[in-house]
């Protein structure tokens, strides 16, 4: 997965926003007006961070080395995942449905 194809993905999901309101070099995705996910564009290998029910972030942690808490977000909630290949692109994609939906319920 690339940043291409990670922007391609969040997109196909209803009501997604995309922006930069943390400055230029940092992409955000929301729905409903939160973030559901974020990544910086200057990141090589590319890296996002998710939402994530807190038992599962831990667990996802703990299998996968390239899964790392929340970089500059709340730990409990949030993972950082980097995509450096040993994560299949079914699971970032399962992931980052996971982190929408998360956010997507909680309509204002």
């Amino acid at each position: 997965m690339n940043i291409e194809d990670l922007r391609e993905y969040c997109l196909q999901h209803p009501f997604v926003e995309e922006g930069f309101p943390f400055g230029p070099e940092t992409l955000v995705f929301k729905v409903n007006g939160k973030i559901f996910l974020l990544t910086g564009l200057d990141n090589d290998p590319l890296q996002f961070n998710v939402k994530c029910d807190p038992e599962k972030a831990e667990t996802l942690r703990e299998q996968y080395t390239s899964v790392l808490p929340g970089y500059h977000m709340n730990k409990k909630h949030w993972n950082t995942v980097v995509v450096d290949g040993s994560v299949p692109a079914r699971l970032l994609k399962e992931w980052i449905t996971d982190s929408y939906n998360l956010v997507a319920k909680n309509r204002k």
